[in-house]
C-alpha cells in the first residue's frame, strides 16, 4: 500500500518537472532569435538612411551643377525681379487706397539709409573716377557739356529746312563749308561755358607739397602736373629707359 502510494506521488511530480524543463529550453532558445531580428531590424533602418543619403546627394549634385551653368549674376537679378514685383505690387495696393506710395515707402525708410541711397544715386548719375585717361577726361567733359546743353527744337527745324537734309546731315563727300553760320548767342554762350571751366579749374587745384630736392623737369606749373601725370601711370614701364638715357648707355 505504501508503495503504491509513493509511486503515485513520484508519477504526479514528474510532468511537472519535464514541463518546467520545457519552458526554460523555450526561453533559451527564443533569445538568439529576438536577437538576430533586432540585428536585422537595425540592419534594415542602415540600409534605409543610405539610401536616403545617396539620393538626397544626388540631388545635391544635380543643383549644384544647374546653378553652375546659370550666370554669375543670377542670384543678384532674381532679387532685383522679386524686388520690382513686389514694389509694383506695393504701388497698386496703395493707388487703389488712395495713398501716395512714395510717401509711404519713405516712411518706411531710415534717415541714414536715405543718406546713403541718394549718395549712391548722385554718383552714378555722374560718375568721377578721376583721371585714368585723356579720352576718358574728354569723353566725360563732353557728356556733361551735352547735358547741360537746352536743344531749341524751332531752331533745329527751321535750319533744316533751310538747309536740306543732305547738308544738314553731312556725310564724308558733302561740302558743308560756308553754310552754317554761328549766331552771336551761341558765341558768347561758349565763351561764357569756357570762363566757367577756367574758373572752376582754378578753384580746383589746390596747393601740394613742394619738394626742393625733386628734379626739375618742367618749365611751369602746367608742364609740371603734366609730367606727374605721366609718371603716375607711365613711370613704371618708362624707368629703365630713363635710367638708360641718364647713364648715356641707350641704345
Amino acid at each position: 500500500m505504501s508503495d503504491t502510494i509513493i509511486s503515485k506521488s513520484v508519477q504526479d511530480e514528474t510532468p511537472t518537472t519535464s514541463s518546467s524543463g520545457n519552458s526554460e529550453g523555450s526561453g533559451r532558445s527564443s533569445k538568439p532569435a529576438d536577437l538576430k531580428a533586432e540585428r536585422m531590424r537595425k540592419l534594415k533602418e542602415l540600409h534605409l538612411k543610405r539610401n536616403e543619403a545617396r539620393k538626397l546627394n544626388h540631388q545635391e549634385v544635380q543643383e549644384e551643377e544647374r546653378r553652375a551653368k546659370l550666370p554669375t549674376n543670377y542670384e543678384a537679378r532674381k532679387r532685383r525681379a522679386e524686388w520690382i514685383l513686389e514694389d509694383e505690387d506695393r504701388r497698386t495696393r496703395c493707388e487703389a487706397e488712395g495713398e501716395d506710395y512714395d510717401r509711404v515707402k519713405l516712411l518706411n525708410v531710415q534717415a541714414d539709409e536715405l543718406e546713403r541711397i541718394n549718395r549712391l544715386r548722385a554718383r552714378k548719375k555722374n560718375p568721377d573716377e578721376g583721371f585714368s585717361t585723356y579720352e576718358a577726361a574728354t569723353a566725360r567733359q563732353y557728356k556733361r557739356l551735352v547735358t547741360n546743353m537746352k536743344v531749341d527744337t524751332r531752331n533745329y527745324e527751321e535750319e533744316k529746312e533751310a538747309l536740306g537734309e543732305e547738308a544738314f546731315y553731312a556725310g564724308k563727300d558733302t561740302l558743308i563749308h560756308g553754310l552754317h553760320k554761328d549766331k552771336p548767342e551761341n558765341v558768347d554762350r561758349m565763351v561764357q561755358d569756357l570762363e566757367k571751366q577756367i574758373e572752376r579749374r582754378e578753384k580746383y587745384s589746390r596747393r601740394r607739397m613742394h619738394n626742393d630736392e625733386a628734379d626739375i623737369d618742367y618749365i611751369n606749373e602746367r608742364n609740371m602736373k603734366f609730367n606727374k601725370k605721366l609718371e603716375r601711370f607711365y613711370g613704371q614701364y618708362t624707368s629703365e629707359i630713363k635710367q638708360n638715357l641718364e647713364r648715356g648707355t641707350a641704345i
